[in-house]
């Protein structure tokens, strides 16, 4: 949602409650980011945000004064994670209440201003209303579903989410008991899950909003948690070194070598993986794997230690800084390498623009490259940067290379993904479904 806004102008009510629910996959860090705004002026305003220091930020400026302002003490870095955040209130109780969830746990706070009983509220007020950012800035940078905006109404997390009863895992509740007609005209419920209208409204008021910017549609939900690029991982998170469209994509503005690995890693299995080229900067881009429990210096390749393996743009199979296999397709910004990861087998397989090299067929187990074994895997990138900044792009199954979605979708994993080219047979995009499955 980076650069979007969506947004329309409320209807001013008297309701004394509110619900705000949504489920929310960060991408960058240690900025502020708006998960939805209501603004007249300076003076009147209110938010619900993560802050710079990653904190989540609920408030009510009302008047040039804070009338409602919650700030969490725990902070939110997990760039991997789908969190549920639920913020709710109701100042008509001569003792009024108002709460801030996450994952279903009400959270320990900071700062705690609350409302004096009956408050005129900047939330249910004639002003603005953003989803996805403040205005034309504080874009939130990452994945969102199922937001609710309910007027008159204080519905609890469990209406939301439920604690699965084998993993212990706050998951979402996807069509959960919402009365629209005893709530406000402003209610709402935006699924993001309708490609040709993504701002729809799914409650049944049918609200119309505008949105400006490009909302762009994966299949990465909180039932399916598909892996991204990790900005936190062994020197990617170098303030030379970026991510944006929710980290599947990196731009290398450092003046050296720069590796990034995924936020999830296997051990056993079979996985699938796209990388693209937009802007090859400096000498040999390359996509491969890495070992997830060794580490190596933000300035070199990650294919310079026995910890990475991974096909170099000068048509080179690299590792240890050693070239196993030389001779295969050259590619540059614009092509598509899919790299196929055998763990039972200890094999890794290379494609360009859908083509095996090396005369490999990993569905049938052929002609791959030998890897160490008894491995825990990331897929990882390189880039360096040689006077223009280096960007990839990266797709895990969500299928978007950036925000342009697939060309033309290859034969998909039976566990969930979308990529350009043919998952091979018995391989899965690296997501959490995947992960199961073996």
């Amino acid at each position: 949602m980076a650069s979007t806004r969506i947004t329309r102008t409320l209807s001013a009510n008297g309701d004394k409650k509110l619900t705000i629910s949504a489920w929310i996959k960060r991408g960058n860090i240690s900025v502020a980011q708006y998960i939805c705004r209501v603004f007249s002026d300076g003076n009147n305003q209110g938010g619900l945000y993560f802050t710079s220091g990653d904190n989540i930020e609920w408030f009510d400026y009302v008047g040039g004064a804070y009338k409602l302002r919650y700030i969490t003490n725990a902070v939110y870095r997990d760039t991997s994670a789908w969190y549920h955040i639920l913020a709710h209130f109701d100042n008509s109780l001569g003792s009024p209440e108002a709460k801030l969830y996450v994952n279903g746990v009400e959270q320990s706070l900071s700062t705690s201003t609350n409302y004096t009983q009956n408050q005129t509220t900047s939330w249910n007020n004639n002003y603005t209303f953003d989803i996805g950012s403040a205005s034309t800035g504080t874009y939130f940078d990452g994945s969102m579903t199922h937001f609710y905006f309910i007027q008159n109404q204080k519905y609890a997390p469990t209406t939301f989410g439920e604690t699965d009863s084998t993993s212990g895992i706050w998951k979402p509740i996807t069509s959960p008991t919402i009365d629209y007609s005893a709530t406000g005209s402003n209610s709402c419920l935006l699924k993001f899950e309708n490609s040709g209208n993504m701002d729809l409204d799914s409650g049944s008021n049918n609200l119309s909003f505008t949105t400006s910017g490009t909302l762009t549609q994966n299949v990465d939900t909180p039932s399916n948690n598909f892996a991204t690029m990790n900005p936190l991982a062994m020197g990617t998170a170098s303030s030379n070194h970026t991510f944006s469209n929710g980290n599947l994509t990196s731009t290398n503005s450092s003046s050296t070598h720069r590796s990034v690995v995924s936020s999830l890693a296997v051990s056993s299995g079979k996985w699938y993986f796209e990388g693209k080229s937009v802007s090859t900067g400096g000498a040999y881009p390359t996509f491969g794997i890495f070992n997830a429990d060794a580490s190596f210096d933000a300035g070199t390749y990650f294919t310079s230690t026995a910890n990475g393996y991974g096909y170099n743009s000068n048509g080179a199979i690299f590792n240890n800084a050693n070239s196993l296999v030389t001779g295969l397709a050259t590619w540059t910004d614009g092509d598509i390498i899919g790299v196929a990861l055998d763990v039972d087998n200890d094999k890794i397989y290379f494609s360009k623009n859908g083509s095996w090299q090396n005369s490999a067929d990993p569905s049938a187990g052929t002609g791959g490259q030998s890897i160490t074994s008894d491995i825990t895997w990331y897929f990882a990138g390189h880039t360096n940067d040689g006077g223009t900044d280096p960007v990839q792009n990266y797709n895990f199954g969500q299928g978007y290379f950036g925000t342009t979605a697939v060309a033309s979708a290859g034969t998909a994993p039976s566990e969930g993904g979308i990529f350009e080219f043919d998952c091979p047979n018995g391989y899965q995009a690296l997501c959490t479904k995947g992960i199961n499955s073996f």
